[in-house]
């Protein structure tokens, strides 16, 4: 379970780094660089929010074992 929530966290935490990036590069004029972190940004989104939709069931089966409640995701 923690590998894919550090992957989600990694990624919610470089999504923002790439839009800060895109914003700079373009208040720079430079909007070639400015659309490729803008791009990367997104995908981080993306990928975040990929990945916490596939750990969310993993921590919810691991406080089920811990209670001993049966999960409704599997």
């Amino acid at each position: 379970m923690q590998p894919a929530h550090n992957k989600a966290a990694e990624h919610h935490e470089n999504a923002p780094k790439s839009h800060k990036m895109a914003a700079e590069h373009h208040g720079k004029g430079d909007h070639q660089k400015g659309r490729e972190e803008s791009a990367r940004a997104q995908t981080h989104s993306k990928t975040a929010r990929e990945d916490s939709e596939m750990a969310l069931p993993l921590a919810a089966q691991f406080e089920d074992r811990e209670s001993g409640a049966i999960s409704c995701f599997g």
